[in-house]
């Protein structure tokens, strides 16, 4: 019988090891649809507090089980932000998140002239969105494309944006894709940004790189526009 119990007791204690492991990002570089990853410009895998590179412009952000967690402050009136300086025009990023109470998280990419575009995560999903570039103008933020699926708090996810010229996808572990296009996209951008409306979010395992369009883009991308018109 002590056998038996030893035998269960460590058969539980294997389960429990893998599916924590399970639950942590992988480090692995996720497949691309519309880019190839050239120049690698950005590396973070924010296990330690944030260097030089970032600017903490609002919220709390602070080392948390190996990760970055930011969290928004009722003083600012404003969500959580960091901002880092990084010229690019095509580019494919990767990172992970995990939701800890926030009501919404963004990733950010502003230009010369201001936002420009960025995805948008919430419980209920996310969304592929050209922003409001003037504000009081008549520019208007333009939604791309929102994918409804639950994004559950407590658990780790891996999202790659992939941006060339006037494309702009996003894709949530490997499955889910928020695709679009528009022409105000296809500008330089300036610097990108994390940001976190609510209670907290931790990020890991950040990576930018160059990137030029796959040989297969054009055929993948009729097939997604064809998915999206059904």
């Amino acid at each position: 019988m002590l056998l038996r119990a030893l035998f269960v007791t460590g058969l539980y204690f294997t389960v429990l090891v893998s599916m924590s492991a399970a639950a942590e990002p992988t480090k692995v570089d996720a497949e691309t649809l519309m880019c190839e990853r050239g120049k690698l410009l950005l590396s973070d895998d924010f296990d330690e507090p944030l260097g030089k590179a970032w600017r903490a412009l609002k919220g709390k952000w602070e080392v948390a089980g190996e990760a970055i967690q930011g969290s928004e402050l009722k003083a600012d009136m404003h969500g959580a932000v960091i901002r880092a300086n990084l010229p690019l025009h095509n580019a494919v990023i990767q990172y992970s998140f995990m939701l800890e109470g926030a009501k919404t998280t963004t990733f950010s990419i502003n230009d010369a002239k201001g936002h420009n575009s960025r995805v948008v995560i919430n419980a209920a999903g996310f969304t592929a969105r050209k922003d409001d570039h003037d504000h009081a103008g008549p520019d208007e933020a333009a939604v791309l494309r929102a994918v409804k699926t639950p994004i559950r708090d407590g658990e780790w996810h891996t999202l790659v944006i992939e941006i060339n010229g006037p494309d702009f996808l996003a894709r949530l572990d490997g499955k889910q894709v928020a695709y679009g296009s528009h022409d105000a996209i296809d500008v330089d951008k300036t610097n990108i940004g994390l940001t976190v409306g609510g209670e907290s979010v931790s990020f890991k395992q950040l990576r930018i790189w160059e990137a030029t369009p796959k040989s297969t883009w054009p055929a993948t991308k009729a097939k997604l526009v064809a998915k999206s018109a059904q």
